[in-house]
């Protein structure tokens, strides 16, 4: 397509879904939608940036990037916290990872747990925090040196299997699945995430002209399968057994899966998708169709890392397919924001390419969201785009909707006891709820009482984690924030990402406040 043809066919689709946008609010000015960010953590890929980091700096850094998102209105972090057989965190299980300490193994020094420092740095500016762990790679490269002695490469070569310059812990066997369940399940115990997040790493990418030698452990517990139905059942018995696990734990801990963005392609299967790609099943021998209709996963996040018409894999066609092929999860859409001005596919050099998506996306029921690959992409750089995104499609707050398992009504509705405010702030006195574990308040204004909308993104004056003390939840929200408002509703958020009734309060009136007489039934 000629270069002018291009910019034409964007600002016509940007036009065409301005006006359903207009005609439909929600699609513009969405109140519920995920809006979440990868934070890669191996080879320093987005934090810290550089291995060598100071603990001081590491956090003056992340606190940066939490502060980035926030003000473009994102809810969601998924930091990696485990890539390669290490973790950010004191484990029995892993060593600390080099790339936050700069030599494996080795502690934080001034000693601090990363892991639960950034959880509630995350949760103060509310954030979800998604845990985000590879469980399959043991290692970047095969240098050997740069490794614990406490590495399970070292503790159980048994496992491993070396391909394409990387070890890998051997999918089939029972005790690496049970490990891997022990690592997975430490992290849920141990700490309060909202959800635990796999990415599209299952059995390697193909690297041509090597085999993945896993002839031993096929030979033992292959039971008379295919080699590929064999390699897929491996998987889809792991994910199982990490959805029971962690349901038993924390029922609230959402389970999500980030799979490569093809599925099958139709030219192999006729349900599949019409793409001509590498794919899920055929090669890396994950079915994500299989754990959604078993509701082994919460949510699904397919890494639509193409451009609207990339002619082998397009964006376009992908969302269409995965929205039609989802069942009992939410979906969320991965877009690349790494191959903004960095691609040969041009189509990612005009800033309007991820609004476009975005707004594509938005026009589908069944999506609920989006995610963003990497984080360090709009972190000073790409600023018209980053501008865009303010202006636009993330112009006011918005809060990720309950996934379709854990959906159910609060009973609890907030009983607001007293409120006080200053020329600094407003703070807010609500007995704590009997019925429902709360994860934050939600506050909503608007001029009269009567105008109050909680269904309105554009009227969410701040959402704030919760910290209860005597049977009281007290929270402040800045007066510059309230100011304009003659009154104000506030909602909880429980764990599990449901929003309770309001209840609403005359600002003029204090200490005055209205309960609803039963339940919103809709939310």
């Amino acid at each position: 397509m000629h270069k002018n043809q291009q910019v034409l066919f964007s600002i016509l689709f940007l036009f065409f879904f301005g006006l359903i946008s207009n005609a439909q609010e929600k699609i513009l000015y969405p109140k519920n939608e995920f809006r979440g960010v990868w934070i890669a953590t191996v080879v320093n890929i987005d934090w810290p940036k550089t291995a060598t980091d100071g603990v001081e700096k590491e956090k003056a850094d992340y606190l940066e990037i939490l502060e980035a998102y926030k003000k473009l209105n994102y809810n969601a972090v998924i930091v990696q916290v485990r890539s390669v057989g290490d973790a950010f965190y004191p484990s029995e299980l892993a060593p600390w990872s080099r790339f936050l300490t700069g030599k494996e193994g080795l502690a934080p020094n001034p000693y601090y747990d990363a892991l639960a420092w950034m959880i509630d740095e995350a949760h103060k500016r509310g954030f979800e925090f998604h845990a985000w762990l590879n469980p399959y790679r043991a290692t970047f490269d095969l240098n050997k040196n740069l490794l614990s002695p406490n590495h399970d490469l070292f503790k159980h070569p048994e496992w491993m299997i070396e391909y394409g310059g990387k070890y890998y812990y051997d999918p089939a066997l029972p005790e690496v699945q049970e490990h891997l369940t022990k690592v997975v399940k430490e992290v849920v115990d141990k700490y309060d995430i909202d959800a635990i997040h796999f990415d599209d790493y299952f059995y390697p990418y193909t690297v041509p002209g090597k085999v993945f030698n896993d002839t031993a452990s096929f030979r033992k517990y292959g039971s008379g399968l295919s080699l590929a139905d064999w390699r897929r059942a491996n998987v889809s018995n792991f994910v199982h057994t990490i959805s029971t696990t962690i349901k038993a734990s924390k029922p609230w801990v959402q389970f999500g899966i980030s799979p490569f963005g093809v599925w099958r392609n139709k030219s192999v299967d006729p349900k599949g998708s019409e793409t001509q790609s590498t794919a899920n099943y055929d090669d890396l021998y994950a079915d994500p169709v299989l754990w959604m209709d078993q509701k082994w996963i919460d949510y699904i996040m397919p890494q639509l890392y193409w451009s609207m018409n990339n002619p082998r894999a397009s964006y376009s066609k992908l969302v269409k397919w995965w929205s039609e092929n989802s069942n009992n999860t939410a979906l969320y859409i991965g877009h690349a924001s790494y191959k903004i001005r960095g691609d040969s596919d041009k189509s990612w050099n005009f800033a309007s390419e991820i609004p476009t998506q975005i707004d594509f996306a938005r026009s589908f029921k069944k999506v609920g969201g989006s995610a963003y690959f990497s984080a360090k992409w709009f972190m000073n750089k790409n600023f018209d785009i980053v501008r865009l995104l303010e202006e636009s499609q993330y112009k006011y707050p918005a809060l990720p909707i309950a996934v379709p398992n854990l959906r159910r009504i609060v009973i609890d509705i907030p009983n607001v006891t007293e409120y006080a405010k200053d020329s600094i702030k407003y703070t807010f006195t609500i007995k704590s709820p009997l019925n429902t574990k709360v994860r934050y308040m939600v506050v909503y204004g608007a001029e009269h009482i009567s105008k109050i909308d909680t269904n309105d993104a554009t009227k969410i004056i701040d959402k704030i984690t919760i910290c209860e003390t005597n049977g009281l939840i007290t929270f402040s929200v800045p007066a510059e924030k309230m100011n304009q408002y003659k009154a104000c509703a506030v909602t909880f958020i429980d764990y599990f990402a449901n929003e309770s009734t309001p209840t609403t309060i005359d600002l003029k009136k204090t200490f005055k406040t209205y309960l609803p007489a039963q339940p919103n039934e809709n939310r």
